[in-house]
């Protein structure tokens, strides 16, 4: 049974009623981010009930060391943990000398959170009864603003209800914090100073080993109903936290309110000497804006991205709030403002998994944020990978290859290998093949060919020298093979040729050459000074020729379709329908041991080639390969139902890809894979939107041309979406009675409806 207590609403999360029960998931589920910092939805006062508390710095990691029973060599020196950083947002709250506890109150009633997605902001709200009978109104509102990146803003008002009485609000900062995620139990953090200028705090400290320096700070207000008052905050600290403590006399019926600001100054960004100075300026402009300003611009920067990105649903609130909820977490998440960001598979809402990059990003994120944000953001998705071609070539160099062969990390924060499971680190290397794959999509959907010959052609050598290394010539089958990897299905580890890895092996190969003709044709000087630098002889083009020219591909006769892998046909083929639903999900109930023996596939993985490489198919193959492998395939990797919805869209089979949308739309707001209280799955959200986009609106390229054959789920009256193509603006409606293209920017554009050429002109 998936969880339901999340209430249907076209632009907000909404949850009524407290239980304890709940707490870790809404945690997650209710999480706030602005790109540069976010955090989970830990309440303000202090809860001494189960919780999952997390407040995150993009950028800033610690290297674990890597922990296993038998080291091999090749293996990760660390694992990236995506660190729990020094918590701003603490006011513990007292009534009369009691503090106010969710968990230890005699009754909370009238509780209601909302995560407003149009606006950017969070709100929860209830009354309680407190041990000493006094009963109170609590009112809260906090946001991590979009203007101010540093900045987070949280306004807190109480009423006691049923007697006059003391309220003190301590606002405190606290960077004694530790991590859910740990491997040896490191001490993550020291902290170097706590100090105080006035009303505003700060507590500097710095990562162990990667020695990242930031500063927590905070400022607060008070108003006593709605009237400032001055504030007579007493200070108190320990070397790791500091406490302003405010204590006003409250009539019955009164309102304290106290308007806190925090948040972090970081020497990614400032000078690392310069943290507190940075910290003081950027608090002076959020008290000068105060909250009801600072949230007017939230509204604003919310609305500006929204009027891009949104999805609009007409009939099907759940299915409008899925969608929203995946292009706000996105955005929490990643806005395309640092280049020397990625987007981590759970962003800023929770730990597991660690690193921030993942072959997520190139497969499933970058077609969203090439079409909703300028297509600066993906260039800078892309050169993210360039910088770091060096790392992967130290990456392959471990695993004993040469030449300036490149193995991209399966996992990384700057461009190292930081996944210590051997099955992933070593043989899950078709992550090799997303990259390149991301490179061509990127040019073909642009437009932007510089890319490649800047800095994309490069980052294509490498790869291919690394797939012609990686692959052995089987005399016994006189073809080139791959040994010994896991594909994107992760239930099977340690297979042979495994027909995704062998085709975009072959496909990276053929599209290095491609390039490489092209390059030297046309933009020469480009190509001398690639030439320089990685030494490509007419010999080693012969290589790469043969292995490509003779990749091996695993087919069935009997079956008519590619096989998964070398083995397959031999596991006992008995489809999910047929499995004991007490199984489920089987990563949960069953052995490793009988999962790898089973049929059973955790995610697209032949099909999720089809996808990638659809035109290289006809519709008939990819019908007979998805009736093959989906009743095989219990997705329990939130990277699955997208595929599937988008294919079985392009089969017209509606229903299923209407059932696969909902999935992957709502996967974590229903938590249909039991884990959300640890966290978010985001890069997989990229996916719900190709699942509306490519999948419903049938968007492609073709023949250098946008194109699109549209079809609507029964469910829906109509729904509609924006992309920005080459720079035009395109608006795409769809109802039961037809579709509707509307160029909001731009001259005029060409492109295919249903394959039947229309001109667009713009209405301006």
């Amino acid at each position: 049974m998936n969880q339901d207590y999340i209430k249907p609403d076209n632009w907000s999360i909404i949850e009524e009623g407290f239980d304890v029960e709940r707490v870790k998931s809404s945690e997650s589920l209710f999480s706030i981010g602005n790109g540069a910092m976010g955090q989970r939805a830990n309440f303000e006062e202090h809860y001494s009930g189960p919780t999952f508390q997390g407040s995150y710095i993009a950028g800033v990691y610690y290297p674990d060391k890597t922990r296993v029973g038998w080291w091999k060599n090749g293996y990760p020196e660390y694992f990236a943990k995506v660190l729990n950083a020094p918590s701003w947002i603490g006011i513990n709250v007292f009534v009369n000398g009691i503090p106010l506890d969710l968990f230890t109150c005699k009754d909370v009633s009238e509780f209601k959170r909302e995560l407003n997605m149009k606006a950017g902001w969070l709100s929860r709200s209830f009354k309680a009864t407190l041990p000493n009978d006094v009963e109170v109104r609590v009112e809260a509102k906090r946001f991590l603003s979009l203007e101010l990146d540093e900045i987070g803003a949280i306004s807190y008002a109480i009423t006691p209800l049923n007697a006059d009485g003391n309220i003190t609000f301590e606002p405190f900062l606290d960077s004694g914090i530790t991590n859910e995620d740990t491997n040896w139990d490191d001490k993550f953090w020291e902290t170097t100073a706590v100090s105080q200028d006035g009303n505003m705090a700060y507590v500097e400290a710095y990562t162990m080993k990667t020695e990242f320096k930031t500063c927590t700070f905070m400022a607060s207000e008070y108003f006593l109903d709605g009237k400032k008052i001055d504030a007579t905050e007493t200070v108190s600290h320990t070397d790791k936290s500091i406490t302003f403590k405010q204590t006003s006399a409250v009539k019955a019926n009164q309102t304290f309110t106290i308007h806190k600001f925090g948040g972090y100054t970081v020497d990614r960004n400032h000078d690392a000497t310069q943290l507190v100075t940075a910290a003081k300026t950027v608090l002076n402009k959020a008290l000068k804006l105060g909250f009801s300003q600072l949230l007017e611009q939230q509204k604003v920067a919310w609305a500006k991205i929204w009027d891009m990105a949104d999805i609009t649903i007409d009939g099907d609130v759940k299915a409008q709030q899925g969608i929203r909820f995946n292009i706000m977490q996105l955005n929490h998440t990643y806005l395309g403002k640092d280049a020397r960001l990625n987007i981590g598979p759970k962003g800023f809402t929770g730990e597991k998994y660690g690193g921030s990059t993942y072959w997520d990003t190139e497969a499933y994120c970058i077609p969203f944020y090439m079409a909703t944000k300028d297509q600066k953001v993906a260039r800078n998705l892309l050169e993210y990978r360039y910088n770091h071609l060096d790392r992967a070539i130290e990456n392959a160099g471990k695993l004993g290859f040469t030449n300036g062969a490149a193995l991209y990390p399966m996992v990384t924060m700057n461009g190292e290998e930081c996944h210590n499971e051997w099955e992933i680190t070593f043989e899950e290397i078709h992550r090799n093949g997303a990259i390149a794959f991301a490179i061509f999509n990127y040019y073909r959907y642009t437009n932007d060919y510089s890319y490649i010959p800047e800095k994309g052609l490069e980052v294509l050598i490498g790869i291919a020298r690394f797939w012609q290394q990686r692959a052995t010539f089987s005399t016994a089958k006189d073809k080139y093979v791959i040994l010994g990897v896991t594909g994107p299905n992760e239930y099977e580890n340690n297979v042979n040729n495994n027909f995704y890895t062998n085709y975009i092996a072959k496909w990276c190969i053929d599209y290095a050459i491609e390039n490489i003709k092209k390059v030297a044709k046309e933009y020469e000087s480009d190509f001398d000074r690639i030439q320089e630098k990685v030494n490509l002889s007419p010999e080693e083009l012969e290589q790469w020729k043969a292995v490509a020219g003779n990749m091996y591909l695993p087919f069935s006769e009997a079956h008519n379709v590619y096989l998964q892998q070398d083995g397959f046909l031999d596991k006992e083929l008995i489809t999910v329908a047929d499995l004991d639903k007490s199984s489920r999900p089987i990563n949960q109930k069953w052995s490793w041991d009988r999962i790898l023996r089973s049929p059973y596939i955790k995610q697209a993985d032949t099909l999720q080639g089809f996808y990638f490489f659809e035109d290289h198919f006809t519709t008939q193959e990819l019908e007979r390969h998805f009736d093959f492998y989906e009743p095989f395939t219990v997705h329990e990797s939130s990277l699955s139902p997208c595929v599937h919805s988008i294919q079985a869209a392009k089969l017209n089979r509606m229903d299923q890809a209407y059932e696969f949308y909902l999935r992957t739309s709502r996967l974590d707001l229903d938590d249909y894979n039991k884990e959300v209280e640890e966290g978010l799955h985001i890069t997989s959200m990229a996916g719900t939107w190709m699942s509306i986009v490519e999948g419903f609106g049938g968007m492609r390229i073709k023949d250098n041309m946008l194109s699109f054959e549209p079809k609507i789920p029964e469910q829906w009256e109509g729904y509609s979406f924006k992309v920005n193509f080459r720079n035009h603006v395109i608006k795409v409606k769809v109802t039961q009675k037809g579709t509707e293209f509307k160029l909001e920017k731009g001259d005029t554009l060409d492109i295919m409806a249903n394959n039947v050429k229309v001109t667009l002109r713009s209405e301006d």
